[in-house]
Protein backbone atom coordinates (compact mmCIF):
# COMPACT_ATOMS: atom_id res chain seq x y z
CA UNK A 1 0.00 0.00 0.00
CA UNK A 2 2.84 2.39 0.89
CA UNK A 3 4.46 1.58 -2.47
CA UNK A 4 1.31 2.58 -4.39
CA UNK A 5 0.93 5.76 -2.33
CA UNK A 6 4.53 6.71 -3.07
CA UNK A 7 4.07 5.96 -6.76
CA UNK A 8 0.90 8.09 -6.89
CA UNK A 9 2.68 10.97 -5.17
CA UNK A 10 5.56 10.85 -7.64
CA UNK A 11 3.14 10.77 -10.58
CA UNK A 12 1.30 13.82 -9.20
CA UNK A 13 4.53 15.78 -8.81
CA UNK A 14 5.66 14.85 -12.33
CA UNK A 15 2.32 15.94 -13.82
CA UNK A 16 2.38 19.26 -11.97
CA UNK A 17 5.96 19.89 -13.07
CA UNK A 18 4.97 19.10 -16.68
CA UNK A 19 2.07 21.57 -16.55
CA UNK A 20 4.31 24.30 -15.12
CA UNK A 21 6.90 23.57 -17.79
CA UNK A 22 4.30 23.95 -20.55
CA UNK A 23 3.10 27.26 -19.05
CA UNK A 24 6.64 28.68 -18.80
CA UNK A 25 7.47 27.49 -22.32
CA UNK A 26 4.34 29.15 -23.74
CA UNK A 27 5.08 32.38 -21.84
CA UNK A 28 8.67 32.40 -23.07
CA UNK A 29 7.54 31.84 -26.64
CA UNK A 30 5.00 34.66 -26.37
CA UNK A 31 7.62 37.03 -24.96
CA UNK A 32 10.19 36.20 -27.65
CA UNK A 33 7.61 36.51 -30.43
CA UNK A 34 6.36 39.86 -29.09
CA UNK A 35 9.89 41.23 -28.83
CA UNK A 36 10.64 40.14 -32.40
CA UNK A 37 7.48 41.82 -33.71
CA UNK A 38 8.30 45.07 -31.88
CA UNK A 39 11.83 45.10 -33.32
CA UNK A 40 10.47 44.38 -36.80
CA UNK A 41 8.18 47.46 -36.53
CA UNK A 42 10.94 49.62 -34.96
CA UNK A 43 8.88 50.15 -31.79
CA UNK A 44 10.85 50.69 -28.59
CA UNK A 45 9.41 48.89 -25.57
CA UNK A 46 9.30 50.30 -22.05
CA UNK A 47 7.50 53.06 -20.19
CA UNK A 48 9.83 55.92 -21.11
CA UNK A 49 7.13 57.46 -23.33
CA UNK A 50 5.17 58.44 -20.20
CA UNK A 51 7.54 61.36 -19.62
CA UNK A 52 7.09 62.78 -23.15
CA UNK A 53 4.81 65.74 -23.88
CA UNK A 54 1.36 64.50 -24.76
CA UNK A 55 0.05 67.32 -26.94
CA UNK A 56 -3.50 65.98 -26.57
CA UNK A 57 -6.43 67.97 -25.15
CA UNK A 58 -8.67 66.44 -22.45
CA UNK A 59 -12.16 67.94 -22.23
CA UNK A 60 -12.97 66.62 -18.71
CA UNK A 61 -10.28 66.48 -16.03
CA UNK A 62 -10.56 66.66 -12.25
CA UNK A 63 -7.17 68.40 -11.96
CA UNK A 64 -5.67 71.24 -14.03
CA UNK A 65 -4.30 69.86 -17.29
CA UNK A 66 -2.81 71.27 -20.49
CA UNK A 67 -1.58 69.54 -23.67
CA UNK A 68 1.96 70.50 -22.63
CA UNK A 69 1.79 67.96 -19.78
CA UNK A 70 3.30 64.49 -20.14
CA UNK A 71 1.63 61.28 -21.25
CA UNK A 72 1.98 59.99 -17.71
CA UNK A 73 0.02 62.96 -16.33
CA UNK A 74 -2.58 62.60 -19.08
CA UNK A 75 -2.96 58.93 -18.18
CA UNK A 76 -3.37 59.94 -14.53
CA UNK A 77 -6.26 62.23 -15.55
CA UNK A 78 -7.89 59.24 -17.23
CA UNK A 79 -7.42 57.05 -14.16
CA UNK A 80 -8.94 59.76 -11.92
CA UNK A 81 -11.91 60.06 -14.28
CA UNK A 82 -12.38 56.29 -14.17
CA UNK A 83 -12.21 56.28 -10.37
CA UNK A 84 -14.67 59.18 -10.17
CA UNK A 85 -17.16 57.47 -12.48
CA UNK A 86 -16.81 54.16 -10.62
CA UNK A 87 -17.30 55.75 -7.19
CA UNK A 88 -20.28 57.89 -8.19
CA UNK A 89 -21.79 55.03 -10.15
CA UNK A 90 -21.55 52.61 -7.21
CA UNK A 91 -23.11 55.12 -4.79
CA UNK A 92 -26.00 56.13 -7.05
CA UNK A 93 -26.68 52.61 -8.34
CA UNK A 94 -26.78 51.32 -4.77
CA UNK A 95 -29.33 53.93 -3.69
CA UNK A 96 -31.49 53.34 -6.75
CA UNK A 97 -31.10 49.55 -6.55
CA UNK A 98 -32.32 49.51 -2.93
CA UNK A 99 -35.38 51.57 -3.90
CA UNK A 100 -36.10 49.27 -6.85
CA UNK A 101 -35.63 46.14 -4.71
CA UNK A 102 -37.97 47.40 -1.98
CA UNK A 103 -40.51 48.44 -4.61
CA UNK A 104 -40.37 44.93 -6.14
CA UNK A 105 -41.71 43.38 -2.92
CA UNK A 106 -44.15 46.19 -2.19
CA UNK A 107 -47.74 45.21 -1.39
CA UNK A 108 -48.85 48.01 -3.71
CA UNK A 109 -49.60 46.27 -7.03
CA UNK A 110 -48.81 49.28 -9.24
CA UNK A 111 -45.46 50.04 -7.58
CA UNK A 112 -44.43 46.39 -7.69
CA UNK A 113 -45.31 46.03 -11.39
CA UNK A 114 -43.56 49.26 -12.37
CA UNK A 115 -40.42 48.07 -10.58
CA UNK A 116 -40.68 44.69 -12.30
CA UNK A 117 -41.04 46.33 -15.72
CA UNK A 118 -38.01 48.52 -14.99
CA UNK A 119 -35.87 45.52 -14.07
CA UNK A 120 -36.93 43.37 -17.01
CA UNK A 121 -36.40 46.18 -19.51
CA UNK A 122 -33.11 47.59 -18.28
CA UNK A 123 -31.26 44.36 -17.57
CA UNK A 124 -32.14 42.88 -20.97
CA UNK A 125 -30.82 45.78 -23.05
CA UNK A 126 -27.05 45.99 -23.70
CA UNK A 127 -25.43 48.80 -21.75
CA UNK A 128 -23.80 50.12 -24.90
CA UNK A 129 -27.22 50.72 -26.48
CA UNK A 130 -28.41 52.53 -23.35
CA UNK A 131 -25.37 54.80 -23.57
CA UNK A 132 -25.96 55.49 -27.26
CA UNK A 133 -29.64 56.25 -26.63
CA UNK A 134 -28.89 58.57 -23.70
CA UNK A 135 -26.08 60.42 -25.43
CA UNK A 136 -27.21 60.51 -29.06
CA UNK A 137 -30.96 60.90 -28.64
CA UNK A 138 -31.93 62.14 -25.19
CA UNK A 139 -29.13 64.66 -24.58
CA UNK A 140 -28.64 65.65 -28.23
CA UNK A 141 -32.27 66.80 -28.33
CA UNK A 142 -31.55 69.54 -25.80
CA UNK A 143 -31.51 73.13 -27.09
CA UNK A 144 -28.42 75.19 -27.93
CA UNK A 145 -26.81 77.42 -25.26
CA UNK A 146 -28.67 80.46 -26.60
CA UNK A 147 -31.99 78.68 -25.97
CA UNK A 148 -31.07 76.92 -22.74
CA UNK A 149 -33.69 75.48 -20.44
CA UNK A 150 -33.72 77.26 -17.07
CA UNK A 151 -35.49 75.03 -14.49
CA UNK A 152 -34.22 77.21 -11.63
CA UNK A 153 -32.50 80.55 -11.36
CA UNK A 154 -28.78 80.05 -12.14
CA UNK A 155 -29.32 76.55 -13.62
CA UNK A 156 -28.94 76.14 -17.39
CA UNK A 157 -29.55 72.96 -19.37
CA UNK A 158 -28.45 72.71 -23.01
CA UNK A 159 -26.61 70.40 -25.41
CA UNK A 160 -23.25 71.61 -24.07
CA UNK A 161 -23.99 70.39 -20.55
CA UNK A 162 -25.63 71.26 -17.26
CA UNK A 163 -24.43 74.56 -15.81
CA UNK A 164 -24.77 75.01 -12.05
CA UNK A 165 -23.61 77.69 -9.60
CA UNK A 166 -20.06 76.90 -8.45
CA UNK A 167 -19.50 77.14 -4.67
CA UNK A 168 -16.54 79.41 -3.84
CA UNK A 169 -15.33 78.90 -0.24
CA UNK A 170 -14.06 82.01 1.50
CA UNK A 171 -11.82 82.44 4.55
CA UNK A 172 -13.50 80.87 7.58
CA UNK A 173 -15.21 78.11 5.63
CA UNK A 174 -12.91 75.57 7.27
CA UNK A 175 -14.69 76.38 10.53
CA UNK A 176 -17.98 75.15 9.03
CA UNK A 177 -16.28 71.99 7.78
CA UNK A 178 -14.86 71.25 11.21
CA UNK A 179 -18.30 71.82 12.77
CA UNK A 180 -19.79 69.37 10.28
CA UNK A 181 -17.22 66.71 11.22
CA UNK A 182 -17.91 67.42 14.89
CA UNK A 183 -21.64 66.94 14.20
CA UNK A 184 -20.94 63.53 12.64
CA UNK A 185 -18.84 62.56 15.66
CA UNK A 186 -21.63 63.61 18.03
CA UNK A 187 -24.14 61.62 15.97
CA UNK A 188 -21.94 58.51 16.21
CA UNK A 189 -21.63 58.92 19.99
CA UNK A 190 -25.40 59.37 20.33
CA UNK A 191 -25.99 56.25 18.25
CA UNK A 192 -23.58 54.20 20.36
CA UNK A 193 -25.17 55.50 23.57
CA UNK A 194 -28.62 54.66 22.23
CA UNK A 195 -27.55 51.12 21.36
CA UNK A 196 -26.00 50.62 24.80
CA UNK A 197 -29.09 51.98 26.54
CA UNK A 198 -31.28 49.69 24.50
CA UNK A 199 -29.20 46.64 25.44
CA UNK A 200 -29.18 47.51 29.15
CA UNK A 201 -32.71 48.81 29.69
CA UNK A 202 -34.66 47.83 26.60
CA UNK A 203 -35.66 51.45 26.06
CA UNK A 204 -35.24 53.12 22.68
CA UNK A 205 -34.17 56.73 22.24
CA UNK A 206 -34.53 58.53 18.89
CA UNK A 207 -30.76 58.35 18.28
CA UNK A 208 -31.05 58.82 14.51
CA UNK A 209 -33.21 61.92 14.91
CA UNK A 210 -30.93 63.38 17.60
CA UNK A 211 -27.87 62.62 15.48
CA UNK A 212 -29.34 64.40 12.47
CA UNK A 213 -30.06 67.44 14.65
CA UNK A 214 -26.38 67.50 15.68
CA UNK A 215 -25.19 67.12 12.08
CA UNK A 216 -27.39 69.99 10.89
CA UNK A 217 -27.28 72.32 13.88
CA UNK A 218 -23.53 72.54 14.53
CA UNK A 219 -22.53 73.55 10.95
CA UNK A 220 -25.46 75.99 10.83
CA UNK A 221 -24.25 77.74 13.99
CA UNK A 222 -20.68 77.79 12.64
CA UNK A 223 -22.00 79.15 9.33
CA UNK A 224 -23.49 82.24 10.94
CA UNK A 225 -20.59 82.69 13.38
CA UNK A 226 -18.19 82.79 10.41
CA UNK A 227 -20.44 85.32 8.56
CA UNK A 228 -21.62 82.91 5.80
CA UNK A 229 -18.15 82.18 4.32
CA UNK A 230 -19.35 80.93 0.92
CA UNK A 231 -20.10 82.71 -2.36
CA UNK A 232 -21.41 81.40 -5.69
CA UNK A 233 -20.07 81.80 -9.20
CA UNK A 234 -22.88 81.73 -11.77
CA UNK A 235 -22.48 80.72 -15.41
CA UNK A 236 -22.91 83.59 -17.89
CA UNK A 237 -23.65 83.29 -21.61
CA UNK A 238 -20.81 84.87 -23.58
CA UNK A 239 -20.79 84.42 -27.33
CA UNK A 240 -21.75 80.88 -28.31
CA UNK A 241 -21.41 79.23 -24.90
CA UNK A 242 -21.56 79.77 -21.16
CA UNK A 243 -18.52 80.77 -19.15
CA UNK A 244 -17.92 80.15 -15.45
CA UNK A 245 -20.01 78.11 -13.04
CA UNK A 246 -19.90 74.36 -12.52
CA UNK A 247 -20.33 72.30 -15.69
CA UNK A 248 -21.48 68.69 -16.03
CA UNK A 249 -20.66 67.64 -19.59
CA UNK A 250 -23.13 65.58 -21.67
CA UNK A 251 -20.63 62.71 -21.98
CA UNK A 252 -20.38 62.36 -18.21
CA UNK A 253 -24.16 62.70 -17.77
CA UNK A 254 -24.84 60.02 -20.38
CA UNK A 255 -22.24 57.65 -18.92
CA UNK A 256 -23.53 58.03 -15.36
CA UNK A 257 -27.15 57.68 -16.45
CA UNK A 258 -26.44 54.49 -18.37
CA UNK A 259 -24.27 52.88 -15.70
CA UNK A 260 -26.66 53.71 -12.85
CA UNK A 261 -29.85 52.65 -14.66
CA UNK A 262 -28.29 49.40 -15.89
CA UNK A 263 -26.56 48.35 -12.66
CA UNK A 264 -29.49 49.38 -10.42
CA UNK A 265 -31.65 46.79 -12.19
CA UNK A 266 -29.29 44.00 -11.06
CA UNK A 267 -28.82 45.40 -7.55
CA UNK A 268 -32.59 45.71 -7.24
CA UNK A 269 -32.94 42.00 -7.93
CA UNK A 270 -30.28 41.27 -5.31
CA UNK A 271 -32.23 43.32 -2.78
CA UNK A 272 -35.49 41.59 -3.72
CA UNK A 273 -33.99 38.12 -3.33
CA UNK A 274 -32.41 39.13 -0.02
CA UNK A 275 -35.70 40.43 1.37
CA UNK A 276 -37.59 37.35 0.25
CA UNK A 277 -34.97 35.10 1.87
CA UNK A 278 -36.00 36.35 5.33
CA UNK A 279 -38.30 33.92 7.10
CA UNK A 280 -41.90 35.10 6.95
CA UNK A 281 -42.29 34.13 10.59
CA UNK A 282 -39.95 36.91 11.67
CA UNK A 283 -41.94 39.46 9.70
CA UNK A 284 -45.18 38.22 11.26
CA UNK A 285 -43.54 38.38 14.69
CA UNK A 286 -42.54 42.01 14.17
CA UNK A 287 -46.11 42.80 13.13
CA UNK A 288 -47.41 41.03 16.22
CA UNK A 289 -45.13 43.21 18.36
CA UNK A 290 -46.63 46.30 16.78
CA UNK A 291 -43.58 47.47 14.85
CA UNK A 292 -44.45 49.85 12.00
CA UNK A 293 -43.57 48.68 8.45
CA UNK A 294 -40.64 51.10 8.10
CA UNK A 295 -39.05 49.98 11.36
CA UNK A 296 -39.65 46.33 10.46
CA UNK A 297 -37.87 46.83 7.15
CA UNK A 298 -34.94 48.72 8.71
CA UNK A 299 -34.42 46.66 11.87
CA UNK A 300 -35.66 43.17 11.00
CA UNK A 301 -35.60 42.52 7.27
CA UNK A 302 -32.67 44.46 5.79
CA UNK A 303 -30.01 43.36 8.37
CA UNK A 304 -30.76 39.71 7.57
CA UNK A 305 -31.19 40.29 3.87
CA UNK A 306 -27.69 41.79 3.66
CA UNK A 307 -26.21 38.28 4.01
CA UNK A 308 -27.73 37.42 0.65
CA UNK A 309 -27.42 40.85 -0.95
CA UNK A 310 -23.74 41.62 -0.37
CA UNK A 311 -22.02 38.71 -2.20
CA UNK A 312 -24.13 39.16 -5.34
CA UNK A 313 -23.79 42.94 -5.24
CA UNK A 314 -20.01 42.64 -5.11
CA UNK A 315 -20.13 41.14 -8.60
CA UNK A 316 -22.32 44.01 -9.79
CA UNK A 317 -19.91 46.59 -8.40
CA UNK A 318 -16.94 45.02 -10.18
CA UNK A 319 -19.00 44.80 -13.37
CA UNK A 320 -19.83 48.50 -13.08
CA UNK A 321 -16.13 49.35 -12.82
CA UNK A 322 -15.34 47.30 -15.92
CA UNK A 323 -18.37 48.62 -17.81
CA UNK A 324 -17.13 52.16 -17.28
CA UNK A 325 -14.63 51.40 -20.07
CA UNK A 326 -17.58 51.83 -22.49
CA UNK A 327 -17.09 55.56 -21.93
CA UNK A 328 -14.84 55.50 -24.96
CA UNK A 329 -17.94 54.90 -27.14
CA UNK A 330 -19.45 58.31 -26.27
CA UNK A 331 -16.23 60.31 -26.01
CA UNK A 332 -15.81 60.60 -22.25
CA UNK A 333 -12.07 60.76 -21.50
CA UNK A 334 -11.67 57.85 -19.13
CA UNK A 335 -8.54 55.75 -18.80
CA UNK A 336 -9.32 53.60 -21.85
CA UNK A 337 -10.12 56.57 -24.07
CA UNK A 338 -6.92 58.43 -23.18
CA UNK A 339 -4.87 55.24 -23.41
CA UNK A 340 -6.28 54.59 -26.88
CA UNK A 341 -5.14 58.02 -28.01
CA UNK A 342 -1.67 57.33 -26.61
CA UNK A 343 -1.51 54.05 -28.53
CA UNK A 344 -2.46 55.86 -31.71
CA UNK A 345 0.34 58.37 -31.25
CA UNK A 346 3.13 56.08 -29.98
CA UNK A 347 2.23 52.47 -30.81
CA UNK A 348 2.93 51.55 -27.17
CA UNK A 349 0.03 49.13 -27.09
CA UNK A 350 1.54 46.50 -24.80
CA UNK A 351 2.51 48.98 -22.10
CA UNK A 352 -0.82 50.81 -22.21
CA UNK A 353 -2.85 47.60 -22.11
CA UNK A 354 -0.73 46.41 -19.18
CA UNK A 355 -1.56 49.63 -17.31
CA UNK A 356 -5.27 49.24 -18.12
CA UNK A 357 -5.32 45.70 -16.80
CA UNK A 358 -3.34 46.61 -13.69
CA UNK A 359 -5.57 49.58 -12.80
CA UNK A 360 -8.86 47.72 -13.34
CA UNK A 361 -7.62 44.73 -11.38
CA UNK A 362 -6.45 46.97 -8.51
CA UNK A 363 -9.77 48.84 -8.32
CA UNK A 364 -11.81 45.64 -8.33
CA UNK A 365 -9.58 43.95 -5.77
CA UNK A 366 -10.07 46.93 -3.44
CA UNK A 367 -13.84 46.81 -4.01
CA UNK A 368 -13.86 43.07 -3.31
CA UNK A 369 -11.80 43.51 -0.13
CA UNK A 370 -14.18 46.16 1.20
CA UNK A 371 -17.27 44.10 0.38
CA UNK A 372 -15.76 40.93 1.85
CA UNK A 373 -14.96 42.83 5.03
CA UNK A 374 -18.53 44.14 5.16
CA UNK A 375 -19.90 40.68 4.47
CA UNK A 376 -17.80 39.30 7.33
CA UNK A 377 -19.19 41.91 9.70
CA UNK A 378 -22.76 41.07 8.72
CA UNK A 379 -22.18 37.35 9.07
CA UNK A 380 -20.60 37.88 12.49
CA UNK A 381 -23.61 39.86 13.67
CA UNK A 382 -25.88 37.07 12.58
CA UNK A 383 -24.28 34.41 14.80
Amino acid sequence: MAFFRSKTSVTTVVLQAAVLGIIFYAAHGLLVNTQANLEARNIASGFGFLSLESGMPISNSLLPYTPADSYGYAFLMGILNTLYVAFMGIVLATIMGILIGVARVSSNWLISKLAEIYVEVLRNIPLLLILFFTYSIALAALPSPQKSLIPFSGFFLNNRGIYLPRPMPEPGFWFVGMAFLAGILVAVLINRYGAKRHRETGRIIPSFFLGMIAVVTLPTIAWFLASTPLSWEFAVLRGFNFKGGLVIRPEFSALMTGLVLYTAAFIGENVRSGIQSVNIGQINSSKALGLPPGLTMRKVILPQALRVIIPATTNDYTSLVKNSSLAVAIGYPDMVSIGGTIIGQNDQAIEVIAIWMGVYMTINLIVSMIMNWLNGKVQLIGR
